[in-house]
């Protein structure tokens, strides 16, 4: 069991990449630049109910997963305590957009409660592994290449957030700068699932 649990994270990170992938087959035109990853399970879509069951249950799943073995391992740890917690709270965010779908449309100025939910899991999600990576790159019990690696993320991810805001704004590739945000937190994932069963 504890075998499983190590590499939860390295499962979560796989099966996000392809999950994605697997369910724009089934949504026409769907552009991975354009639209942002939530769209997939959005209000009226095509693929609102499969998205949810292929990304966002498996994923809050394997990511609880993961955040309960860091803990286990945690032996007095604050650091690894703060960051299994951090990792569980990622994954229970995941599944909170799954629950509550966004509107169709990203750009309405008027959002439902469910789209309003999704909105703050989706920042939890976000905050959660910003906070979690920080704690790494200034704590004294990680080696000071995981540490740099882990500042490196945080700064990319930051970096891309911004880029993501000008690009929703001017309405052009959203989706493009979503994916490149998200995917350095959850490189890092890769990188800290590596180095804690290592």
């Amino acid at each position: 069991m504890q075998s499983i649990l190590q590499y939860s994270g390295i499962a979560a990170s796989i099966w996000l990449i392809t999950g994605v992938y697997v369910a724009s087959l089934f949504y026409p035109q769907y552009s991975h630049t354009r639209q942002f990853c939530s769209e997939l399970g959005a209000t009226g879509s095509p693929t609102h109910t499969l998205s949810p069951l292929i990304n966002n249950y498996p994923l809050g799943l394997l990511f609880t997963l993961f955040g309960a073995y860091v803990i286990s391992i945690s032996d007095g740890s604050l650091a690894y305590l703060s960051i299994g917690i951090l990792v569980i709270v990622h994954g229970v965010s995941t599944w909170g957009c799954g629950l509550f779908a966004m509107d169709s449309d990203p750009y309405t100025e008027h959002p439902t409660l469910s789209c309003t939910i999704h909105s703050y899991c989706g920042a939890l999600m976000l905050l959660s592994l910003l906070i979690a990576p920080s704690i790494v790159a200034l704590s004294s019990e990680f080696t000071s290449l995981m540490r740099g690696f882990s500042l490196l993320c945080v700064c990319a991810c930051l970096y891309f957030c911004y880029r993501l805001h000008l690009a929703f704004k001017a309405r052009t590739y959203p989706g493009l700068y979503q994916r490149l945000s998200y995917g350095w937190q959850i490189l890092w994932l890769v990188a800290f699932s590596f180095y804690i069963t290592d």
